[in-house]
C-alpha cells in the first residue's frame, strides 16, 4: 500500500481530468449542485449579520464535506482493499469537482453569440460566467466579462481541484470545492454579504494561492499559443496582478491579458453595486475574436496543470526514496 498510493492516486487524477475533457460535468446528481442546495438551506436557517455566524456556516459546510470524504478515504487505504476501489474513489471525486471542459463550451457559445451580434442571447449567457448585471453590458462589455472569467475560472474550476487532490486526495478536492462554492454563494461585498461572507472570501482567497500562481506560470509559457508573448504575460504579471482587490484572480487575470495582447479592467458592474476595477495588461480592450483564444489558452493551460500535477504526485515520493538512498 504504501509504495503504491502515489501511482493510484496520479491515475485516478488523469483519468478525473480525462473524464472532463471528455465528458464535462456530471450531467446528473452532480455533487456540487447537491452541496450549493444544502448551503443554500443552511443560510436561510441561521443567516446572521456578523463574520462569527459566516465562519460557523463555513465551519459547519466544508468541515462535514472534508470529514466525509476522510472516513471514505481512510476505508479505502486499508490492506485488502483493492487499488481499483481507490483509483476509482480518486478519481469519482476529483471529476466532480472539475468544471474546466464546461467553462470553455460556455466560453464557446458566447464567441458564437457575440461573432454573431446577438446581444440577448449573450447577454442570457453572462450568468454562467459571473455575477455581472447582464441588462447593463453591451456586446464590447460581455467580451470582456468573458475573458476575465475564462482567465479567473481556469484557476478555480481546473487548476485548484487537480492541485489539492495532487496534495490531499479526494478529500482536498471536494473540500476544495466546497469552499470555492461557499465563496462563489455568500463572499460578495454586498450589505447582506459584508461579514457574514468575510470568512468564506478569506478562506477561498487562501486555498487558491497556489493553484493562481500555477495557472499564472502556465498562462505565461502558453503565451504562444494564442500568438502572444511569454514576456509580456511575465511582465504584465508583475507589473499588474498586485492592484487587482484579489491576491490570486489578479494573477490569472494579469497574466493571462498579457498573452492575449489586451487591457483587462475597468468599470464592472454587479448586482450588488459598481466597482473600478484596476487595469491589467497593455493593448486594447478585448474584441470579439478575443474571446475564443481566450478559450484556447484556457484549454491549454487547463492540460498542462494536469500533466505537472501528475507528474509531481509521482515525482515526489521518488524524489524522498533517492534522498534516502
Amino acid at each position: 500500500m504504501r509504495h503504491s498510493w502515489a501511482a493510484d492516486r496520479a491515475a485516478g487524477l488523469a483519468i478525473a481530468f480525462l473524464a472532463d475533457r471528455w465528458l464535462g460535468d456530471p450531467r446528473r446528481f452532480h455533487p456540487v449542485a447537491g452541496f450549493g442546495t444544502i448551503a443554500h438551506r443552511a443560510e436561510q436557517a441561521w443567516y446572521w449579520d456578523s463574520r462569527g455566524r459566516g465562519a460557523l456556516h463555513w465551519l459547519v459546510l466544508v468541515g462535514g464535506t472534508a470529514g466525509a470524504a476522510c472516513l471514505v478515504d481512510r476505508a479505502l487505504a486499508r490492506d485488502g482493499m483493492p487499488r481499483l476501489a481507490r483509483i476509482g474513489w480518486t478519481a469519482g471525486a476529483t471529476w466532480a469537482t472539475l468544471g474546466g471542459t464546461s467553462l470553455a463550451r460556455v466560453g464557446e457559445r458566447m464567441a458564437g453569440h457575440l461573432e454573431a451580434g446577438d446581444l440577448e442571447a449573450a447577454r442570457a449567457q453572462v450568468p454562467s460566467l459571473c455575477g455581472r448585471d447582464p441588462a447593463l453590458l453591451d456586446l464590447p462589455g460581455i467580451a470582456r466579462a468573458t475573458v476575465e472569467s475564462l482567465a479567473e475560472n481556469t484557476s478555480d474550476a481546473t487548476i485548484g481541484p487537480l492541485v489539492w487532490a495532487g496534495v490531499l486526495g479526494a478529500p482536498g478536492a471536494l473540500a476544495y470545492r466546497a469552499i470555492n462554492t461557499l465563496d462563489a454563494m455568500v463572499g460578495y461585498r454586498s450589505a447582506r454579504y459584508l461579514r457574514f461572507g468575510w470568512f468564506s472570501a478569506r478562506a477561498d482567497d487562501a486555498a487558491n494561492l497556489l493553484p493562481a500562481r500555477l495557472c499564472g506560470i502556465i498562462t505565461v509559457a502558453s503565451a504562444p499559443v494564442v500568438g502572444g508573448s511569454p514576456a509580456r504575460a511575465w511582465r504584465a504579471w508583475q507589473k499588474d496582478a498586485r492592484s487587482h482587490p484579489s491576491p490570486n484572480a489578479g494573477v490569472a487575470e494579469a497574466s493571462a491579458a498579457g498573452a492575449l495582447g489586451i487591457q483587462l479592467g475597468g468599470t464592472t458592474e454587479y448586482r450588488h453595486g459598481t466597482e473600478e476595477r484596476p487595469r491589467l495588461g497593455e493593448g486594447p480592450p478585448p474584441q470579439v475574436a478575443d474571446v475564443r483564444r481566450a478559450v484556447r489558452l484556457s484549454r491549454r493551460v487547463q492540460a498542462g496543470a494536469a500533466a505537472l500535477v501528475v507528474l509531481a504526485v509521482v515525482a515526489v515520493p521518488i524524489g524522498k526514496h533517492i534522498a534516502r538512498a
